[in-house]
């Protein structure tokens, strides 16, 4: 399983890369904003861009398919490695096409059910993004759907990869590892919180105070 981080922080990037686990980071218009204050746009995902050996989701913003392209195109020009995020939308599907046939990677986002994900995947997106923590917000179980959308596409040979995301905690990650997800996209502190146990804080004092009494 792929890990990638939910995020536009550089800092964040930057850390998880040297653990040397990182393999994409996905952004949307929300996490660009929240770093703001380091530069424009452009430098923001530049930066990503440079820094990252994986692709790297960036978000369009127009809700029609004509400005999705266009947006789509100026984006791609930014890196190699950039993946276009359209949302699910019939405009959305029609972009998804459209890109595929130029060679431009998308990534379906704001799924919600697997019959968007079988269309976005019919549609030629190179990833879908089903959203389980906000399904879990209004009570439903958002992993059920990554299950589905796996049988779905095995059973019609889709070779579109599942990207779990709107991940809260590593239960999240750790359910859709056991299904054989494609992908988990993750804020940082998900995966700080995948490193650590107590029990292994409590080893390593152990034999730390141990390793005192030793003579050298």
């Amino acid at each position: 399983m792929k890990i990638f981080l939910d995020t536009a922080n550089i800092s964040e990037i930057r850390k998880a890369n040297d653990l040397g686990i990182l393999d994409g980071v996905t952004t949307n218009p929300t996490l660009i904003a929240k770093e703001a204050s380091h530069g424009t746009f452009k430098e923001i995902v530049l930066e990503i861009l440079k820094t990252v050996n994986g692709p790297v989701s960036l978000e369009v913003t127009s809700l029609d398919s004509s400005g999705m392209v266009e947006e789509a195109l100026d984006l791609a020009k930014l890196g190699d490695n950039v993946v276009i995020k359209v949302p699910l939308t019939s405009e959305g599907l029609k972009t998804m096409k459209k890109l595929k046939e130029k060679g431009i990677k998308t990534n379906a986002t704001l799924i919600f059910t697997s019959n968007q994900g079988l269309l976005a995947a019919k549609a030629g997106a190179s990833y879908v993004s089903p959203f389980v923590g906000r399904l879990d917000d209004i009570s439903e179980y958002g992993m059920k759907i990554v299950d589905d959308l796996k049988t779905v596409f095995n059973n019609y040979n889709f070779k579109t990869e599942i990207i779990v995301a709107s991940v809260r905690h590593p239960i999240h990650v750790y359910e859709a590892s056991l299904i054989g997800a494609d992908i988990v996209t993750m804020p940082y502190q998900v995966l700080e919180k995948l490193i650590m146990h107590p029990k292994t804080d409590e080893g390593i004092e152990r034999f730390l105070e141990d390793w005192k009494k030793v003579k050298h």
